[in-house]
C-alpha cells in the first residue's frame, strides 16, 4: 500500500514537474513570438543600417579642406580590411563566426539558465552578430529579455545580410575610444595610418580595447596589457607561431597620435557649412556622410593667405611699434585682465583684411581670407563685413557716364565745389592731397582718382543712374541717393564688388559667383550639381571694353602703377580705394581670367595711420596673389568687340589730330561716339601719324600714316 501511494505521488509529481516545464516551454514561446513581433527591428530597418558618417569638404583639385562629424567615422569595406584584422577580432570574439547563424546555442541555452536559475551574473560572452545587434537595435542594459531580443535580432542579421558584411558593419560601427568611431577613425586616431597600414600589433591593440574603449585606450598600460592577450588568442586561433608571438609580446605599442590637422580654408569652408546647414539640415550636415566638391583651388588659396598675413603681420608690427599701449585709439582692455598693482591690462587693437578671387569665366570662388585668424575671430570679412569702398566704387560712376554716351576724352573739371542737400550741412567734397587740378580728361580723373571729377560726373548723370548700374552689376547693400556716393561713402561686402568688377573683363556680363560644383550624398547619388553659373548681360560688350581700357590706364599709369613694380606683368585692370582718414584699404582689379579684391583695415574703423592707402596695403597683397594665380596661365589681352575704334585726338579740341596738334593721345571709342572732324585748332592737310578717319556714316575707315593728306574733308 506504501509502494502504491509512493508511486501514485511520485507519478504527481513527474506529471507536475512536466506541466510546469511545459506551461514554461508555452509561455517563453509565447513571450519569444511577442519579442519577434513587436520588439524586433523590421527587416526594413535591417536593410537601412545607415552608420553616422562625416561629411568632407574638398577643394577643386581633391584636396580634404574639411569634416564635419558627431561621430568621427569614415567607411572602409570590406575588402580594403586587412585579412589579420579580421581573424584578430574573431580569435578574440567569436572564432566559431562562420560556422554559426547568428548565436552559439550552447552559450546562449548556458545564459539563460544561469540567468533562471539566478545562480551568478549573466555572462557577457556573444557572437559577434549579437553584438552588432545590441549596437545598433537593443542596447546595453542586461536582462533576460535583452538576451532574448538580442539572439533573435542577430538571427534576423544572419538572414539579411552575409557574414563579410556583417563584418564590415561591425568594424565600421564599433566606438574605439578617443572619439573614434569605425576602424579607419581609429587607426588614425592611435597610429595615424590608413586601415590597410596596420600591422599585427596595430591590430591587436585595436580589438583588444573593444570591451572598455574609454578605459583602455586611454591608458597606455591597460592598453599594452588587453593588446597581449589579444596576441596570445591570436596565437591559440593558430595565425601566427610562437616565435612571432615572443618577437611582438616584446614590442611597445608605438601609439602615435595624428598630427593636429586644422581645416584648411576656414572662412570659406564656414559658408560651405552653413549653406549645407540650411539647406539639407544638421543631419545631413554632421551623420549623413556628404562629399562636397567646392571651388576653391588650394594652391591659391595658400597663396592668398601668405600675401595676406604677412602684410597684416607687418601692420600689427608697426603700430605695437609706433603707437603706445596708453594710446586708447589703438588699444583695448583685456576683460577680468589686471597686472600686479591691479591696473587694467592693455592689448593692441588687431588690423585686419581679406581678399576675394573669381573665375572670370565660370564665376568660381577660387580663393578666400575672412580675417588674419579664424581661432582669433571667425566672422568673415569677405562675406558679411560691410566697409566704405571708397575710390573703388568710382568704377560704377564712370561706367554710367560711358554707357550714357561720354567718352574717355571729355573734360570734367577737378575744381572745389559746395553741394548743399537738403536736410542736411552743405558739402565740400576735396581729393586726398587737398589739390585741384581743373580741366582733366574722365580717362585722367579715373586714373588719378580726383574725387572732385567723379562728383562732377555723378552730377551729370544724377545718383540714381549710378545706384542702377551698381545694383545691376551685384551690389547687394542700400545705396543712398546722395552725392557722397561718388567717392564710395556707402557700404559694400567685399563678395559683392570683386562679383560686380567681373563685369568689365566678361564683356558686360555679370556671372553669379558660386562655391559648391557638386553634393553627392553616401550612396553616390547627387544631390546638386553646379556646373556653370548663372550669367545676364548688364552692360553693352563696348562699354565694358572702354572701362577695362580706362581702368588699365589705372594700373598702367594711375595710382595703381605699383602692380607693375611688383613684377605683375598680364594685362590688367583695377582700382584702389581709400576712405577718409586711411580707415579702409582697397584694391580691386582684374585680368581676362581673373578678378581679385582685397580689404585692409581695423574692425572698429580705426585709422591705420597717416599715408596708409589702398595702393600702400592692399595692392602689394592683391600683387603677390595675382602673380601666384596667373603663373601658369597664358599672357592674353582683353578681347576687343566689333562696334570699339581708335583714333588719335587733339586733347585741346577734342577732334580729329593733325600733325600740328602737341597734346595728341590714342583713345578709344565706339561707332556713335568716335569723332569725325578735324582738328580746328591746328588746321593742317596732313594728319597725325597713325590717326583713323571714319567717313560721315562712322563705318568705312582711312588710317592716314606721316605725309598722308586729308583731301575728302
Amino acid at each position: 500500500m506504501t509502494n502504491n501511494s509512493n508511486k501514485s505521488r511520485n507519478k504527481k509529481i513527474t506529471l507536475a514537474v512536466f506541466s510546469l516545464l511545459f506551461v514554461g516551454l508555452v509561455y517563453g514561446s509565447i513571450r519569444t513570438y511577442e519579442i519577434y513581433n513587436r520588439e524586433l527591428p523590421s527587416f526594413e530597418q535591417l536593410h537601412n543600417i545607415e552608420p553616422s558618417l562625416k561629411t568632407k569638404v574638398y577643394a577643386r583639385g581633391g584636396e580634404l579642406l574639411q569634416e564635419y562629424f558627431n561621430e568621427n567615422r569614415a567607411l572602409t569595406s570590406y575588402n580594403d580590411i586587412p585579412p589579420e584584422l579580421i581573424n584578430m577580432l574573431l580569435a578574440v570574439e567569436d572564432r566559431g563566426f562562420f560556422e554559426h547563424w547568428g548565436i552559439n546555442l550552447p552559450r546562449t541555452i548556458r545564459v539563460v539558465g544561469l540567468g533562471v536559475l539566478g545562480a551568478g551574473k549573466i555572462s557577457a560572452v556573444s557572437t559577434v552578430t549579437q553584438q552588432l545587434s545590441r549596437l545598433l537595435f537593443v542596447g546595453r542594459r542586461r536582462s533576460i529579455g535583452r538576451k532574448i531580443r538580442e539572439a533573435l535580432t542577430a538571427i534576423k542579421l544572419e538572414r539579411t545580410y552575409s557574414k563579410e558584411e556583417i563584418l564590415q558593419m561591425y568594424l565600421n560601427q564599433y566606438y574605439f575610444g578617443k572619439g573614434a568611431y569605425g576602424i579607419s577613425a581609429a587607426s588614425r586616431t592611435y597610429f595615424d595610418k590608413t586601415v590597410a597600414e596596420l600591422t599585427t600589433k596595430d591590430c591587436a591593440f585595436l580589438i583588444g580595447i573593444l570591451k572598455a574603449p574609454s578605459r583602455y585606450g586611454s591608458r597606455p598600460k591597460l592598453g599594452l596589457m588587453v593588446r597581449d592577450r589579444a596576441l596570445r588568442s591570436f596565437y591559440s586561433f593558430g595565425k601566427i607561431d610562437k616565435p612571432t608571438l615572443d618577437s611582438l609580446l616584446k614590442t611597445g605599442l608605438d601609439l602615435t597620435p595624428p598630427q593636429v590637422r586644422i581645416g584648411r580654408a576656414p572662412y570659406f569652408t564656414e559658408n560651405i557649412r552653413q549653406y549645407i546647414q540650411k539647406k539639407y539640415g544638421d543631419d545631413a550636415l554632421y551623420t549623413g556622410g556628404l562629399t562636397v566638391l567646392t571651388t576653391l583651388d588650394w594652391k591659391l588659396q595658400q597663396a592668398a593667405e601668405e600675401g595676406l598675413y604677412q602684410r597684416i603681420d607687418t601692420l600689427r608690427a608697426r603700430i605695437a611699434r609706433t603707437k603706445k599701449l596708453t594710446d586708447e585709439r589703438y588699444t583695448i582692455q583685456i576683460p577680468d585682465s589686471t597686472d600686479s598693482m591691479g591696473r587694467p591690462v592693455f592689448e593692441y587693437k588687431k588690423v585686419q583684411g581679406a581678399l576675394l578671387s573669381i573665375d572670370n569665366v565660370t564665376g568660381d570662388i577660387i580663393s578666400m581670407v575672412g580675417g588674419r585668424d579664424f581661432a582669433e575671430s571667425k566672422f568673415n570679412r569677405a562675406t558679411q563685413g560691410l566697409r566704405q569702398p571708397g575710390s573703388a566704387f568710382k568704377p560704377f560712376v564712370y561706367t554710367a557716364a560711358i554707357d550714357n554716351g561720354y567718352r574717355p576724352m571729355d573734360i570734367v573739371y577737378d575744381n572745389p565745389i559746395v553741394l548743399e542737400i537738403p536736410g542736411s550741412k552743405s558739402w565740400r567734397p576735396s581729393n586726398f592731397d587737398l589739390k585741384f587740378l581743373g580741366p582733366l580728361t574722365i580717362r585722367d580723373g579715373l586714373r588719378l582718382s580726383r574725387n572732385l571729377v567723379a562728383v562732377g560726373l555723378l552730377q551729370k548723370v544724377t545718383a540714381q543712374q549710378v545706384i542702377f548700374y551698381a545694383k545691376r552689376f551685384g551690389i547687394t547693400t542700400p545705396i543712398p541717393n546722395v552725392p557722397s556716393i561718388a567717392i564710395g561713402a556707402n557700404e559694400v561686402h567685399l563678395l559683392d564688388i570683386v562679383s560686380a568688377y567681373t563685369v568689365f573683363p566678361n564683356g558686360g556680363v555679370r556671372i553669379h559667383p558660386k562655391m559648391i560644383t557638386k553634393i553627392v550624398d553616401r550612396y553616390g547619388n547627387i544631390l546638386e550639381e553646379n556646373k556653370t553659373s548663372v550669367k545676364e548681360e548688364v552692360l553693352s560688350a563696348e562699354s565694358a571694353y572702354i572701362m577695362v581700357d580706362m581702368m588699365k590706364t589705372v594700373i598702367n599709369h594711375g595710382t595703381g602703377k605699383g602692380v607693375r613694380r611688383l613684377g605683375f606683368k598680364h594685362p590688367a585692370g583695377g582700382k584702389t580705394g581709400t576712405t577718409n582718414n586711411y580707415t579702409d584699404n582697397w584694391f580691386v582689379g582684374y585680368t581676362p581670367q581673373i578678378t581679385t579684391g582685397v580689404w585692409v583695415g581695423f574692425d572698429d574703423k580705426t585709422s591705420l595711420g597717416r599715408r596708409q592707402y589702398g595702393s600702400t596695403n592692399a595692392l602689394p597683397i592683391w600683387a603677390h596673389y595675382m602673380i601666384a594665380a596667373h603663373d601658369t596661365l597664358p599672357i592674353v589681352d582683353f578681347a576687343i568687340p566689333d562696334d570699339i575704334m581708335f583714333t588719335n585726338i587733339c586733347l585741346e579740341s577734342g577732334t580729329l589730330a593733325t600733325n600740328l596738334c602737341r597734346d595728341v593721345r590714342y583713345e578709344v571709342f565706339t561707332s556713335r561716339t568716335i569723332p569725325i572732324d578735324i582738328c580746328p585748332i591746328h588746321p593742317s592737310p596732313k594728319m597725325y601719324p597713325g590717326t583713323a578717319v571714319y567717313n560721315y556714316n562712322r563705318s568705312d575707315r582711312t588710317l592716314f600714316n606721316d605725309g598722308d593728306e586729308v583731301s575728302s574733308f
